[in-house]
């Protein structure tokens, strides 16, 4: 039997993980830990959050709770190496590009233990960013690459991996959504609010720099604020503070933003499906709105989900407010692009992921 041990670091992960979780347990041959950084206590993890992804509750909380990536990265190796020491595990599978992740990576190759990346080979090229040096040291450090597209691919080849650790197995995102699609759950709010479908905008925020440079968010925030139609803002965290507080000092006759706490992720997904458009700062969201075919409008200059942009519906008008107003006004002039799904967004990448793992361990 062999045991695969999962590491999420934060909330979004989970949401990637679990068609893996569900592809293990559908496999007779294979068992797993699903391992989670942070405490039990984790705010963001709302109560229906494993039962709208239907998995169970992660088996191991490490514990780690702190704002330092520097405090994070010590903390959580020191953690998962004694989880290690306790739980031998035949192949550690990470997720995206958090410190924590980065953490797990490398006590997982202090071990020799295999190694998987999940969604490897996403850049920013932006070397300052903690997240890009993230993704290089476990890029670098893997064994298994598991990318979602050919640039993803052409990226971890470019710098130096073999073309044998890199594996095309698709979006996992979408494996997700596939599977969600019929349980979407139509939010109380929308009622609340008077909203139709197809008839209202949805607006994410969380990215630091964004909600740090309040001044320059706030000309954002107005041009938002100002649309002809509903923008409802599911937001939670800091991101739901600084934005209320901007939106209180707007003097806008006729206010169109309408904030709310965060919502659960099976509403979520609904309120997305059905919006005539999206305005975020989160790859995850804009990979979504093109799996939906619905206008996406991403508040940044680059995306490392470039097939969003070639291929979907999204568009980056990075953090500028006049770029944003012109977009905004295509979208709701209906002067948008036709979006296309790219390569293997088709529901099966988890299942992929576990036949590789199967043959690889196997073979080691």
């Amino acid at each position: 039997m062999m045991n695969v041990c999962i590491v999420a670091g934060a909330r979004p992960n989970f949401i990637k993980v679990a068609p893996l979780i569900r592809a293990i347990q559908g496999a007779d041959d294979m068992d797993f830990q699903l391992i989670y950084a942070g405490t039990e206590k984790d705010p963001t993890l709302e109560g229906s959050l494993f039962d709208d992804l239907q998995i169970a509750r992660p088996d191991v909380f490490l514990g780690v709770d702190s704002t330092s990536l520097n405090e994070i990265t010590g903390q959580v190796m020191g953690a998962f190496d004694r989880y290690l020491e306790e739980h031998p595990a035949d192949v550690v599978v990470v997720v995206d590009d958090l410190a924590s992740t980065m953490a797990a990576a490398i006590v997982t190759k202090k071990r020799g233990i295999v190694l998987a990346h999940l969604v490897a080979g996403t850049r920013s090229f932006d070397i300052k960013m903690p997240k890009e040096v993230n993704r290089l040291v476990i890029d670098g450090l893997s064994d298994l690459l598991f990318t979602a597209g050919v640039s993803n691919s052409s990226i971890t080849n470019r710098e130096g991996a073999e073309q044998s650790k890199v594996y095309r197995v698709g979006n996992i995102l979408i494996d997700n959504l596939r599977f969600n699609h019929s349980r979407w759950q139509r939010p109380g709010i929308m009622d609340e609010l008077k909203l139709e479908e197809g008839k209202y905008i949805v607006f994410t925020l969380n990215r630091k720099a964004l909600l740090e440079d309040q001044e320059n968010l706030k000309k954002m925030i107005q041009a938002i604020a100002e649309a002809s139609i509903p923008i409802v803002a599911p937001l939670r965290g800091k991101a739901l503070d600084v934005v209320s507080t901007i939106n209180c000092q707007l003097s806008i006759v006729n206010c169109q933003l309408k904030i709310v706490p965060s919502l659960p992720y099976l509403e979520f997904g609904y309120l997305t499906a059905h919006a005539l458009g999206v305005i975020t700062d989160s790859g995850n969201v804009a990979e979504e709105a093109t799996f939906n075919g619905v206008p996406c409008i991403t508040l940044n200059s680059y995306t490392e989900h470039v097939e969003t942009v070639k291929q979907g519906t999204n568009v980056l008008v990075g953090e500028d407010a006049e770029q944003l107003k012109k977009a905004m006004h295509n979208l709701l002039d209906g002067n948008w692009k036709k979006g296309s799904l790219p390569d293997r967004w088709d529901g099966r990448t988890a299942e992929r992921i576990v036949q590789i793992l199967r043959d690889a361990v196997t073979t080691k």
